[in-house]
């Protein structure tokens, strides 16, 4: 449920910053932030009031990121961030209600797995590109490798998410099982919140420039 364009973007890019705000005025900024270090795709999770609202903002002010939701659990959740201009959303899990809903509405969604059985599950929404979580806690990518491996010739692609951070990206970029990571990492809640943003731009260039030097770009 992921269109081609959205997809091809996320592969370039090679990560996602997945992120937790608290205020919705630091949207804008963070999004500068992250596009000054070469990151131009961004999950803002669903575990705040002021995610929302953070998420119009961004997409008024900065229309040149790519903005989705993240931890989108429910069917109402689903027409909150379609309706706040959400680009694209992902859940931690398989909830059919949920993907039905995101299918309905025409969002595109990449539902979490972490066994063949939810793989098989998002299948049937016809998700092809899926969000591994939690990464390294289920097994890390030795782990996906051996669940991924019936489904390879249908053109499944994950975003593993958890654990992930400088140390171990390079890893899981190498594998060809994966269109990019989830980096959390790129930017911590108490440097949003303390505006730290010449920091963030430090954490999101340097995770670039790995990419780039794994791709050989």
């Amino acid at each position: 449920m992921l269109p081609e364009p959205i997809a091809s973007r996320v592969h370039t890019t090679g990560i996602v910053a997945v992120l937790v705000i608290d205020r919705e005025e630091d949207g804008p900024p963070l999004a500068k932030a992250l596009l000054a270090g070469g990151v131009d795709v961004m999950e803002l999770t669903l575990r705040t009031p002021a995610a929302l609202g953070a998420l119009r903002r961004i997409r008024s002010e900065v229309p040149e990121m790519l903005a989705g939701a993240g931890t989108v659990l429910t069917p109402t959740q689903v027409v909150e961030v379609k309706n706040a201009g959400a680009e694209f959303a992902v859940s931690p899990g398989v909830n059919p209600r949920v993907l039905q809903a995101a299918k309905e509405a025409g969002l595109p969604f990449a539902p979490g797995i972490a066994t063949p059985t939810d793989i098989e599950q998002a299948l049937e929404f016809d998700c092809k590109v899926l969000k591994f979580f939690p990464a390294e806690p289920s097994g890390g990518l030795a782990y996906l490798k051996a669940i991924a491996a019936p489904y390879q010739h249908l053109g499944v692609k994950f975003l593993p998410l958890g654990g992930l951070n400088e140390k171990n990206m390079a890893s899981y970029l190498a594998d060809p099982l994966v269109a990019a990571i989830g980096g959390s990492w790129l930017a911590p809640r108490d440097a949003i919140s303390e505006g730290r943003w010449g920091h963030i731009t430090t954490l999101a260039a340097t995770a670039v420039q790995t990419i780039k030097s794994l791709r050989n770009q």
